[in-house]
């Protein structure tokens, strides 16, 4: 995995030959990225290639033959060291998104986000940053959250009581889609502790990802 001295390590996963050299060639061109050699088209190959090279990111195609990028994604996360995962897909409206959220995706991005955007999308999973916007955030909590309003508010506020006060505030404006340092300014705290908190909230909840997160936070005060 990266050190701060070290390259950011990412994986391409797309059965798309020229979209991988599309993402090669923009990422290719960051001083602090470094794209692996290989290319995997399928998610099974991509598995493979993740587990024996321990990329730092992984850009997975969210529709390929066999193993498609939802399941590749619930093979790569949660294992010790397991890259970030960030989705790639044609249209924002795809309710796989949601599915490969679940299954522990950091984010999705669509594939014609522009060069820089993409850059600074791996450069904030790898420093623990959100990649969706507040609005995003939103609207794939909304459509995550279903089935029995009062068993998933009686679950959720179950989890969050095993935060302490502060780590109970951080959860709730990490829900409200802020970033570290918009988090550090609101409780008035320094970003490296407030980083701290992030990580013993998600660990407490048991969450690979800050939209995890806000869907706990969602489920705990829905009506």
């Amino acid at each position: 995995m990266t050190t701060p001295d070290a390259p950011t390590r990412v994986l391409l996963v797309d059965d798309d030959a020229l979209v991988r050299a599309g993402l090669r060639l923009i990422l290719g061109g960051a001083p602090d990225i470094e794209v692996l050699g290989d290319d995997p088209s399928d998610g099974a190959a991509g598995v493979a290639v993740a587990r024996a090279q321990r990329p730092d990111v992984v850009l997975m195609d969210i529709r390929m033959p066999g193993t498609d990028g939802i399941e590749a994604t619930k093979m790569l996360v949660g294992k010790p060291d397991s890259p970030h995962v960030i989705v790639l897909t044609t249209f924002d409206s795809d309710d796989l998104i949601v599915q490969a959220l679940r299954a522990g995706a950091s984010g999705f991005l669509l594939k014609d986000t522009p060069p820089e955007r993409l850059v600074a999308a791996v450069r904030s999973v790898v420093a623990g940053e959100p990649i969706l916007s507040p609005s995003v955030t939103r609207q794939l909590v909304d459509k995550v959250t279903g089935g029995d309003a009062g068993d998933e508010r009686a679950a959720a506020r179950t989890r969050l009581s095993a935060l302490t006060d502060r780590e109970l505030e951080v959860a709730t404006l990490i829900g409200q889609g802020l970033a570290n340092a918009d988090i550090a300014r609101q409780l008035y705290m320094s970003v490296p502790t407030v980083k701290a908190h992030v990580s013993r909230v998600l660990t407490k909840l048991d969450a690979d990802n800050r939209v995890q997160v806000a869907i706990v936070v969602h489920d705990a005060h829905q009506e």
